[in-house]
């Protein structure tokens, strides 16, 4: 039973080697061309928050701390990353619908009201991301300001989400 407790550790640490040459795409990117500071006005500080709370998921330029490059931590950032850019994506904002960027924001709001954004599991490592109350304040307060910008350009029928 030893002798292969031995193979089987053998070929884990193997296993462990050949997986650290296989790396998942880099989430970096620099083109802004559908970003939402594009078509809306993000002030400095909010913008600021956005990059220290919220960009490495929902942008396409993550900033990657040192351990990313361990695998399988790095498939499991990349899944991560992934994830949250499906839900909400700034670099690619102004491509979704009128409808869906209301919706969006809305969004927005409610996961910082809820406590839900940013993920306790981000903040855990990434203690600059833990907002402050007056933080999370300027973030609901922008994506108001923003959802009530929208509403005034744009008919209320285009704004309604249609559920497919």
């Amino acid at each position: 039973m030893k002798k292969y407790l031995k193979y089987l550790l053998i070929a884990l640490g193997v296993a462990l080697v050949v997986i650290q040459f296989i790396h998942p795409a880099k989430n970096q990117s620099n083109n802004n061309t559908n970003s939402i500071t594009t078509r809306y006005d993000v002030p400095e500080p909010v913008l600021a928050v956005l990059k220290t709370a919220c960009f490495d998921c929902h942008s396409n330029n993550t900033v990657y701390p040192w351990y990313a490059n361990i695998q399988p931590v790095a498939w499991w950032l990349a899944d991560h990353v992934n994830d949250g850019k499906k839900h909400l994506n700034f670099s690619e904002f102004t491509t979704r619908k009128i409808a869906v960027q209301n919706h969006k924001l809305e969004e927005v709001i409610e996961q910082l009201k809820e406590g839900e954004m940013p993920l306790n599991s981000y903040t855990w490592i990434h203690k600059e991301a833990n907002l402050t109350p007056e933080q999370k304040n300027l973030l609901i307060n922008w994506a108001q300001t923003t959802m009530d910008s929208i509403k005034a350009h744009y008919p209320a029928d285009s704004l309604v989400l249609k559920r497919r």
